[in-house]
């Protein structure tokens, strides 16, 4: 059974026309170490939640707007918002937002006579509505949003030629484009940029941004990075390792500054949330420690769409069944601008380490399987293709060892519809970096509400290389990435977790 809508009923919550405020008690565990072994206890600490209930109008600006996740994300909420439906050789087709979290999957509140109960992910918390966003941003190609999308090669035929007429005015605004981080193949595109210093580049998109909200009328501003992947920055001392040292370097045009990097610091001095859904290290040490001290969330890595979160499913799954898995082997070819960019050989560099890292803390979660600094083979594989276009080809082998020395081989082939996998996931990261913001939470002894740590490490389910802060434990098992996600909104209301014991029925 589906409730679209539900109330909980508590002592412990209480809702306003602007805040639903709840009182939960987090049920933990406190570990000790001693001669003797390890002793853990049980602890229960209290903290109050109180998210703003007052939804924003929002504004989205994604950098690679003109791309292909960039025109597949404007042409689904055109199609949604104004209803267009669509023929295909299959027949006729209705918008929908399928493969988004918050709109299209949904959380168990518990049974009514034995029959389970589930609500809309979205009907936890008050939630932007996807349809309600004002949608513009960068490229670096001038190409209106029309023509970007037929580039794209994407969205059916008959769906483009209605979006047409709604996208030809679309421009994007100029970006930032440093050759050094990026392919040289994309030189061609290159004809929207922002001149000037790099100084000169942030005080731009920071005018930018201000002319958006102020234009569109919004209430607040979301930017997440769609372009291309970049190369990795070098960490330097005294340049990007503390927020000081960037700022500065911004000012004297150090070359190792990257265009994502400028982008980010540009949002965090306006305020804005910044999410990087590419691979490259973006959130230098120095721009984390700027997030921090200005408390502007930041989040990332890399979106999860398709073959890493089906490695984190069944890499988790294996691990969790006592089989271990020596040998992962990742292959991929792709064609769209994506695939054209990681050809060259520094961007791929920044692909391969967001995927390769996926596996490791479901590794050391087993060392009955795992011995000190064991890991499986884990080799990643990705091919430029331009016949396949969007339409990327993922193949995996999964070797493991099983009872008496056996071995087992899994071996996967997935077909990944790559922007209309990317697309959905985007519209989740700004709608929950957005809902975020809105979330404030105290524990017991603190005087004051504040918000949660800037590095948002609930957005991690929606990402391949999850951004956490220092000191904080990587989980990338996609279970407990949505537990993690599901259970805090569920706190906000006074639910505890949904931890499937069902005891009333076997009790």
């Amino acid at each position: 059974m589906l409730v679209e809508n539900f109330k909980v009923n508590s002592s412990k919550v209480v809702y306003s026309d602007t805040a639903i405020t709840s009182t939960y008690d987090y049920q933990h565990t406190e570990l000790t170490q001693d001669a003797a072994g390890v002793t853990v206890t049980p602890k229960t600490t209290t903290y109050e939640f109180k998210t703003n209930a007052v939804v924003p109008k929002l504004g989205v600006m994604l950098v690679g707007l003109g791309g292909n996740n960039g025109t597949t994300v404007t042409g689904g909420i055109l199609a949604n918002k104004h209803g267009i439906t669509w023929q295909t050789k299959e027949g006729l087709r209705t918008p929908n937002y399928w493969g988004s979290l918050t709109q299209a999957a949904t959380c168990r509140v518990g049974n009514i006579n034995g029959e389970e109960v589930y609500t809309p992910f979205k009907s936890l918390l008050p939630m932007v509505n996807p349809n309600d966003i004002e949608i513009g941003g960068w490229d670096i190609s001038g190409m209106n949003l029309a023509d970007a999308m037929k580039r794209a090669q994407v969205l059916d035929i008959d769906l483009q030629q209605q979006l047409a007429p709604l996208m030809k005015d679309i421009v994007p605004l100029p970006g930032i484009y440093d050759p050094e981080f990026i392919a040289a193949n994309q030189s061609e595109r290159a004809n929207n940029v922002i001149k000037g210093s790099k100084s000169e580049q942030v005080e731009a998109v920071r005018a930018q941004i201000r002319q958006f909200k102020e234009e569109r009328g919004v209430d607040k501003i979301v930017v997440l990075w769609t372009a291309n992947t970049e190369r990795y920055a070098e960490i330097i001392e005294g340049v990007n390792d503390t927020s000081e040292n960037l700022l500065k370097a911004i000012e004297k045009g150090e070359a190792e500054i990257s265009p994502s990097t400028l982008h980010a610091v540009a949002c965090i001095m306006e305020g804005v949330p910044f999410v990087n859904g590419s691979p490259q290290n973006t959130f230098v040490p120095g721009l984390v420690d700027l997030a921090v001290k200005k408390n502007v969330l930041i989040g990332g890595d890399d979106f999860k769409s398709g073959q890493t979160k089906m490695k984190s499913v069944l890499v988790d799954f294996l691990v969790g069944a006592g089989i271990k898995p020596t040998s992962i082997v990742s292959y991929n070819h792709l064609g769209n601008n994506d695939g054209m960019n990681l050809s060259a050989p520094q961007t791929f560099r920044s692909k391969e380490i967001s995927k390769s890292n996926v596996v490791d803390d479901m590794v050391q979660s087993n060392e009955i399987l795992y011995g000190p600094g064991e890991h499986p083979d884990h080799a990643v594989v990705i091919k430029y293709v331009p016949y396949v276009s969007d339409s990327k080809r993922a193949m995996d082998e999964y070797t493991s060892e099983i009872f008496l020395g056996g071995r087992n081989t899994i071996v996967m082939h997935n077909t990944c519809e790559d922007s209309l996998l990317a697309a959905p996931i985007i519209l989740d990261l700004v709608i929950l970096a957005e809902l975020l913001t809105r979330i404030e939470v105290k524990k017991e002894g603190e005087a004051d509400y504040h918000n949660f740590h800037p590095v948002a490490v609930l957005l991690s389910y929606l990402t391949k290389a999850p951004l956490v802060p220092d000191g904080t434990p990587v989980v990338n098992a996609l279970a407990k990435q949505r537990a993690m996600l599901e259970n805090i909104f569920r706190a906000c209301i006074g639910l505890s977790p949904d931890n499937n014991m069902m005891l009333e029925f076997k009790a």
